[in-house]
Formats: structure tokens, sequence, C-alpha cells
């Protein structure tokens, strides 16, 4: 009977020890692997979070970047349009400038013949230095005639040929 409680004791002690062994925690090698995975999980969660976001400011970005492009390209094609109009109306300006001072070069060369001042016969040097004087032809073509009709006082002998350079001038031929 010893021999039975021993018996006895002995299988509920391995009984116990397998029961035991069976229901213990989770060995700690399970423990960091299970860790692990869920830093992995989380590590990856922020990563595509930061992807996502840095995807989401790269296009903000390039859709701002091409406003401003566009905006750039507009205001460039207004400037441009506005420059050509601007140089369109300074050439019509100008043309209808030397229009006019053609029309004055014109009026003072008339005057002289109608009044004879500027014949081969009937030179007046003195009269058309004063109507020279007095128009309001540019700066630079009074010095210009006023020179041819120097050039005639001195040497009356190519006053035809400096009447047809004086007309030449004054009326922009």
């Amino acid at each position: 009977m010893s021999r039975i409680i021993l018996l006895g004791v002995v299988v509920a002690g391995v009984g116990a020890a397998i029961y035991y062994y069976l229901n213990q925690p989770a060995a700690p090698v399970e423990q960091p692997q299970a860790a692990a995975e869920e830093t992995g999980n989380a590590v990856s969660e922020a990563v595509e979070s930061v992807t996502e976001q840095a995807g989401e400011a790269a296009s903000s970005v390039t859709e701002q970047a091409a406003e401003i492009v566009e905006q750039s390209s507009e205001a460039a094609s207004d400037l441009a349009t506005q420059a050509g109009e601007t140089a369109t109306e300074l050439a019509d300006q100008a043309g209808e400038e030397v229009a006019a001072l053609t029309n004055q070069g014109q009026e003072l060369l008339n005057s002289w013949v109608e009044s004879g001042a500027m014949s081969v016969d009937n030179f007046d040097y003195d009269a058309m230095v004063a109507s020279v004087q007095e128009s309001t032809l540019a700066e630079e073509l009074k010095v210009k005639a006023v020179g041819i009709l120097d050039d005639i006082k001195a040497s009356p002998a190519t006053i035809a040929l400096k009447i047809q350079e004086l007309q030449a001038l004054l009326t922009g031929q």
C-alpha cells in the first residue's frame, strides 16, 4: 500500500508538472516577436502616412507652381500686347509728325516759290534764312537748311544743285 500511495503521489506529481508545463504563459521568445511585429506594423503605417502627406504636399506645390506659371504667362502676354499697342501708337504718332514736318517743309518751299525768293535769277538769302528760323521745323532740319542756303550764298554757281538738295531735305524725299 505504501507503494500504491507512492505511485499515486508520483503520478499526481507528473500530472501536475505536465499540466503546469502546458498551461504556462508564452515563452519569452514569442513575446519579442509579437512586439517586433507590432512595431513593424506601426512603422509601416507611419511610413505610409508620411509618404501620403509628402505626395499631397508635392501635388499641392506642383499645382501652385502651375498656377504661378499660368499667371506669369498671362501677365507676359498682357505686357506683350500692351507693348505692341504702344509701339503701334508711337509709330502712328511718328508717321503723323513726319508728315506734318514734310508738310511744313513743303509749305516753306511753296512760299519761297510764290514770293520768287527761290529762283536762279532772284535768290533772296536773308528772307529765306529768316523764314527757316521762324518756321516750326525741327532744329536739325533748320540747321541743315541754313547750311545749304549758306552754300548757295558762298557759291552762286551751284544754286540749281543746292535748290534740289534743299527741296529733298524739306520734303523728306
